[in-house]
This record gives C-alpha cells, sequence and structure tokens, in this order.
C-alpha cells in the first residue's frame, strides 16, 4: 500500500509538473514573440528578444513590422529598424514604404528612405508614385466644349502622357490639375483660331500650345506629350446668339411700342375729358344767356328792335342750315316764352 500511494503521489506530481510545464510554456510563447524573433533569425536578419517586447509593448503590430525589414533587408535596402519603427508609430503604412523603396531601388531609381516616408505621411500612394514613375499613364479628359472665333463649337477630348514627379510629389497638385490645365489650353486654342476649320485640319496646334505653356509646373506629374483623341463639331453658338439677341430687341421693340401705345390712350382719355369738360362749360354758359337778355331788357341796355333784329338773323342761319341739310344741328336760342 506504501508504494501504490508513493507511486500515486509521483504520478501526480508528475502530471502536475507537466502542466505547470505548459503553461509556463505558453506564457512565453503568449508574452515572448518567439515565434516572429525565429522567422527573422532563419532569413538572417538580427533583431534582439528585447526590441520586440518592446515594440509589443508599445502597442506595434509586430509582425508586419518584421516582414517588411525583413523585405528590405534581403532587397539590400540601406534602411534600419528605427526608421521603419518610427513611421509606423507616425501611422503610416511600413509595407508600402518597404515595397515602393525596394521598386526603386530595382528600377535604378534615386529614392531616400525619408523621402518615401514623408511621401507616406501626406496622404500619398508612394508605391503607385513609383510605378507611375517607372511605367507612365494616360489621363484622359473628358470632352472640352470650345468655341472658334466664327462661333462654331468644338468638343475635343484630350490623352495627356504623365509620369509621377518623386520630387514634387510632397505638395504637388493631382490629376485634376492636370486636367483643368489641359481644358484652359484647348479652350485658348480653339478661341483663338479664326474658323474652327483650321483646328480640324491641324489639331497639332492644341498640343504645341498646351505643351508651351509648361502644365506641369507645380504639379507632382511631368507632361511626356498630350495627344488629341477625338474632336467633334457641336452647335454654331455664334448663330445662335444672334437668334437671341434678335429675339431680344424684338422684346424690347415690343415694350416700347406698348408703352407709346399705352401713352397715346391716356393723352385720348385725357383730351376727352377736356372737351367733355369744355362742353359743360359751353352748356352752362349757354344757360346763362337768356338770363343775361332779361336782364339787358329789363336795365334797357338792349332794345326791343335790337332783340327782334338777333331773332330775325337767328331764323335765318336755321334756315340756311335747313336748306343746307344742318337742320339737325340748327338749334333755336330763342329762350322759352320769348318770341
Amino acid at each position: 500500500m506504501f508504494l501504490l500511494a508513493m507511486t500515486t503521489s509521483a504520478i501526480v506530481g508528475i502530471v502536475v509538473g507537466v502542466v505547470a510545464a505548459i503553461i509556463v510554456i505558453g506564457l512565453i510563447f503568449g508574452l515572448l514573440p518567439i515565434k516572429i524573433w525565429f522567422r527573422a533569425a532563419v532569413s538572417g536578419v538580427r533583431i534582439s528578444m528585447a526590441r520586440l517586447i518592446g515594440m509589443k509593448w508599445r502597442g506595434i503590430k509586430v509582425s508586419p513590422l518584421v516582414d517588411a525589414y525583413i523585405s528590405a533587408c534581403k532587397a539590400g535596402l540601406d534602411i534600419t529598424i528605427d526608421e521603419l519603427e518610427c513611421h509606423v508609430m507616425a501611422r503610416g503604412n511600413v509595407l508600402k514604404v518597404v515595397n515602393a523603396l525596394i521598386s526603386a531601388h530595382s528600377a535604378n531609381m534615386h529614392l531616400s528612405s525619408e523621402t518615401a516616408r514623408a511621401i507616406d505621411l501626406a496622404g500619398r500612394d508612394v508605391l503607385d508614385a513609383v510605378r507611375v514613375s517607372v511605367n507612365p499613364k494616360v489621363i484622359e479628359t473628358p470632352a472640352i466644349s470650345a468655341i472658334a472665333k466664327d462661333g462654331i463649337e468644338l468638343r475635343v477630348k484630350a490623352r495627356v502622357t504623365v509620369r509621377a514627379n518623386i520630387t514634387r510629389l510632397i505638395g504637388g497638385a493631382g490629376e485634376d490639375t492636370i486636367i483643368a490645365r489641359v481644358g484652359e489650353g484647348i479652350v485658348t486654342t480653339v478661341g483663338s483660331a479664326l474658323s474652327h476649320k483650321e483646328v480640324l485640319e491641324n489639331p497639332d496646334l492644341i498640343s504645341k500650345t498646351v505643351l508651351g505653356k509648361g502644365l506641369d509646373s507645380g504639379t507632382a506629374f511631368e507632361i511626356l506629350s498630350i495627344d488629341i483623341a477625338d474632336i467633334d463639331v457641336g452647335r454654331n453658338i455664334g448663330a445662335q446668339l444672334q437668334m437671341d439677341q434678335a429675339e431680344a430687341d424684338k422684346r424690347i421693340a415690343e415694350a416700347k411700342a406698348e408703352e407709346r401705345r399705352a401713352m397715346a390712350v391716356a393723352l385720348e382719355q385725357e383730351m376727352k375729358a377736356k372737351t367733355q369738360e369744355m362742353r359743360a362749360l359751353v352748356i352752362e354758359s349757354e344757360a346763362e344767356v337768356p338770363k343775361a337778355m332779361a336782364q339787358a331788357l329789363k336795365d334797357g341796355n338792349l332794345g326791343v328792335m335790337d332783340y327782334y333784329g338777333m331773332q330775325n338773323m337767328i331764323a335765318d342761319t336755321n334756315m340756311r342750315n335747313a336748306i343746307g341739310g344742318n337742320d339737325k344741328n340748327s338749334k333755336s336760342t330763342t329762350p322759352k316764352g320769348k318770341k
């Protein structure tokens, strides 16, 4: 029984020791980046365990950083682990920086690690910039509308071949600026042509004018060539403008004529009102005549014979008007009750 108890205790001790060893080994592998250190050592890159632990405690993703450093060392780049660690802590993309440096080194391009890291931190895609610098790309502009001096519209499409300029990538303008400047050059060239036929016959005029302006200054690209892809004839803008002007002149003339008509109608109404006013005054004056004659007879300023002579004259006038066919206009001015 004693031996059995001793054997059981030994077995329990061994099991506990094995479990403790497993736990310790798990903690070591969990806390210490042994796998990453081993991968670097196998690749021929020396990185101390203390540095790896320090990077892990600083919250740096150790595996991508070590992989990037291994790639850089294998490509023969002159870069240190400290530079990559600083770039990661500055929120940079260390893999793109290393790949860009490897691509530039393979293409015999001069690109320092400081420049590559600065380009990446500026928000540019440094790897794409290196690729465009090695293999130029084509930027196709949209259809740009321009009008020649004869009033004909031309819609021009251009293909701009550019190469990335690494030295001006930081702070340099992008593709939108290139497209805008090329569009400005197209509008200037077409607008200075006397006829749209000149541009159709010599489309290289646009390329020469645009290239002569140095449109790539201040941009992150170097313009290699500008090719005119397509030219379409659009509307006759000059004729359309003349038609619009004629329509506007017509409306102005109609408005002025309407104004003159309204003024004439107003003047006519005013004259009618004045005529009616004068007629009222005449009628009112005629109504005062019998009173004045009666007062004159009463005062002795008018004799009876004078009165009868005036009546005879009025009768003769009415008779002549009747003979002449104007009896409807003849009115006796003899006061009522007096003959």
